[in-house]
């Protein structure tokens, strides 16, 4: 499903016109992004968490030639499913 898709069905769910699901998803996906990159985390109940994570530098090693080469640190985006959203996820496994 792209973003076309999920706004046409969640404007079709929630009752509303696509431009204002459109308005709407676009405020929540930035709030989410600035909130995280601010170093916050961001939990739906129900859905996920999202959080900011930082990797700190380390040595790994050439697959190629196996010499060891340094990782630089970095920061990035983490989302952990919430039990729920899991439970649907295996459930449908299952089926």
């Amino acid at each position: 499903m792209n973003k076309r898709e999920l706004i046409e069905k969640a404007a079709a769910e929630a009752g509303l016109t696509r431009r204002q699901t459109a308005a709407a998803l676009d405020a929540i996906l930035e709030t989410i992004q600035m909130a995280v990159a601010a170093e916050e985390k961001v939990a739906i109940p129900g859905f996920g968490a999202f959080e900011i994570v930082h990797k700190p530098a380390r040595t790994g090693r050439n697959p190629q030639t196996g010499e060891p080469l340094e990782i630089a640190e970095t920061w990035t985006a983490k989302f952990k499913p919430s039990p729920g959203f899991m439970g649907l996820i295996r459930q449908r496994k299952k089926d």
